[in-house]
């Protein structure tokens, strides 16, 4: 029996589409509402700006290491149980930062707010897979991406305007409240998982079949072509508050517009992935989007080596690298779940360890070699892409195989 079959007649609905582009841009919000405000809470906890970075390196370890743990869970138990567990945690975790009085405290509370916004990313990933099948699955994920992609271009603007009126804490009731809210709408969430009957004989068989996923090539070349991507990312995410509002000086307004074109950039190759994914397959797409991140990350080691443009010269080679997740972390996502839609969770939870456990080195990185000037920002995101290059051959050689 497919698992399409079991379902009940509203899962193709807009709610649920809806809901589901709530849950995966869950890992946006959480970090993208206070993005603005990041120098001034290194100001009120008395915390470098280097340190400031590690708030997100903490929360993608949260995030990183519990999806080993949501997505074998959600294959054996079903998806709706551990979704409505981790909205509890990142409420939790949520209300312990807005209270937070220093570094290694609010640092703490983030780790909790991971492992919580971790179940809904994961576990929505699997119940597109659970619903959708070959190219209809990365179509699905590049609309769920670029209606979810509406959440991170409006965060640093509301953070911003919180941030202006009610302080930097107010931020994290604002996420208080959204952990609220999608709790209440787990009453319209339908179950995805097929019966009982048909899931692995245990929770520990399901972690088992991580083995079996590690020796495939193909698999990993998928993963870690878009772990590279995101430890890029993710340290344009760490290091893009202080290299615009505190090295070109910028207004936080301003910051949040800059963020916020580089999600309109997102939203637009989305719209154009979903598109011509059928026509050119997603590995072809794939391709062409870490191509283009490779040139465009080299023109930006070349504009902040040599200070060359000034704030436009970092924005507009930042704006197109991070367009191009339109084309990269659809496409990676989709290959990665092709092949085995048994274990959906169990895939989904690895891939996306692999993608945020790279964004902790990113991100890592950007605190550690952090000198006041963008340089560690943009050379670590062109050696990222790289290196994301370099994994697309696992792919090809995967497919000779």
């Amino acid at each position: 029996m497919s698992s399409t079959a079991t379902q009940p007649p509203t899962v193709h609905s807009l709610r649920l589409l809806g809901i589901l582009s709530v849950l995966m841009g869950f890992a946006a919000i959480s970090t993208d509402f206070y993005l603005p405000a990041m120098p001034t809470m290194a100001q009120a906890l008395q915390a470098p700006g280097g340190e400031m970075a590690w708030t997100i390196s903490g929360y993608l370890v949260g995030f990183s290491f519990s999806q080993l743990i949501w997505g074998p869970v959600s294959d054996h138990y079903g998806r709706r149980l551990p979704i409505a567990i981790g909205l509890v945690l990142f409420t939790l975790g949520s209300a312990g930062c807005a209270a937070a009085g220093s570094i290694t405290t609010l640092i703490a509370f983030r780790l909790l707010q991971a492992i919580g916004a971790c179940a809904n990313v994961v576990i929505a990933r699997a119940m597109v897979r659970d619903l959708y099948h070959g190219h209809r699955a990365a179509q699905m994920l590049s609309t769920l991406m670029t209606v979810t992609a509406i959440t991170p271009l409006l965060a640093p603007l509301v953070g911003g305007q919180i941030l202006a009126f009610w302080g930097w804490r107010a931020i994290f009731v604002s996420l208080v409240c959204v952990g609220l809210i999608m709790l209440g709408s787990l009453f319209f969430l339908p179950e995805t998982l097929p019966k009982r009957d048909e899931r692995p004989h245990s929770v520990l068989h399901a972690f088992s079949h991580y083995a079996h996923l590690i020796r495939r090539p193909r698999l990993l070349g998928y993963a870690c072509a878009g772990g590279c991507y995101y430890a890029g990312t993710f340290a344009y995410i760490s290091g893009s508050p202080f290299a615009y509002i505190s090295y070109h000086h910028a207004s936080s307004l301003l910051y949040a517009l800059l963020f916020g074109m580089g999600i309109v950039g997102i939203m637009t190759a989305n719209m154009i992935n979903a598109r011509l994914v059928h026509a050119w397959g997603s590995d072809r797409l794939l391709v062409m989007g870490v191509i283009i991140s490779v040139l465009v990350s080299l023109w930006l080691v070349a504009d902040v080596w040599t200070d060359y443009g000034g704030l436009w010269g970092l924005f507009l080679p930042l704006f197109l690298y991070v367009a191009m997740a339109g084309f990269i972390v659809a496409n990676s996502l989709s290959g990665a779940l092709h092949d085995d839609p048994a274990h959906a969770g169990t895939v989904s939870a690895m891939t996306g360890a692999v993608h945020y456990g790279s964004g902790i080195i990113g991100s890592g990185l950007v605190g550690l070699l952090a000198d006041a000037t963008p340089r560690p920002m943009a050379t670590i995101i062109c050696v990222a892409s790289l290196f994301s290059l370099v994994f697309l051959l696992l792919i090809r050689d995967g497919r000779k195989g």
